[in-house]
């Protein structure tokens, strides 16, 4: 699709300034949702947030972040169904008890946690497609919980006891597409804790599926620093108790 770089669209006094944006970014915000607007009613209905993940996403150039936006839309139309994935579809991966969300950090933004030594490798390409199903079900609930004027939301990924039998490319191989093309701008940060040797090593196979931008939100946490490193960003008292907080750990179904 072509977007016209000349259009001007002119900014209220009444628009709400969205928290972090640049006078140029808003104008380059509104131009972008007048393009897509006009190809896909349907984005009327999407906030100026959301339009300004993917312009972020395609580091701010109008087109291409329209024609992902644009896709985005239409994924969505025909993966999602219309009140979301329900755990009766996702029964195996549930099964696990790998994925827990509860509590903040302090700028407000939700918190999910994942243990990497519960997770079993998929087998089957039904065994893929629920894969698939129980991250979009993971990205769309902690996704309803970002408050307003936020949009990302921060994870725990715990390796400790991870080993080579939990190793999945297979089923990495198929979500990464979906997370980089459908959730831009998402993680906050992501905090890794208790990696192992080996988990470095697979760290190193991994890496080519991780967009620069999420690259760059990894902190790999020091056991010896575990608890103090989590609560320059994590209060106390919204701090899972594993790591020394209160909140004890929630299944994400049932968060």
């Amino acid at each position: 699709m072509e977007v016209s770089k000349e259009l001007i669209v002119p900014i209220k006094d009444s628009d709400d300034k969205l928290p972090g944006s640049s006078e140029e970014e808003r104008q380059k915000i509104k131009i972008m949702r007048a393009s897509v607007e006009e190809e896909d009613p349907s984005s009327k209905d999407v906030d100026d947030m959301t339009i300004r993940r993917f312009l972020r996403a395609r580091n701010h150039d109008i087109e291409k972040a329209s024609t992902m936006f644009l896709n985005y839309l239409s994924w969505k139309r025909t993966f999602i169904p219309r009140d979301g994935f329900s755990p009766s579809q996702i029964p195996n991966q549930l099964a696990m008890n790998k994925m827990f969300m509860q509590g903040h950090d302090k700028q407000g933004r939700p918190i999910i946690v994942g243990l990497g030594a519960r997770a079993k490798p998929v087998k089957g390409n039904e065994s893929v497609e629920e894969f698939k199903r129980f991250i979009v079900y993971c990205m769309e609930k902690v996704s309803s919980r970002i408050p307003k004027g936020e949009d990302k939301f921060v994870v725990i990924v715990d390796m400790d006891g991870w080993g080579y039998s939990n190793l999945d490319m297979k089923a990495h191989h198929a979500v990464a597409p979906i997370m980089e093309a459908y959730y831009p701008e998402r993680a906050g940060k992501v905090f890794v804790t208790h990696p192992p040797y080996i988990f470095m090593l697979a760290w190193k196979l991994l890496q080519p599926l991780v967009d620069e931008n999420t690259k760059k939100k990894i902190v790999f946490v020091e056991n010896k620093k575990l608890k103090s490193t989590l609560l320059e960003d994590i209060d106390e008292s919204q701090l899972p108790d594993i790591y020394g907080g209160k909140l004890p750990l929630v299944p994400i179904q049932d968060s």
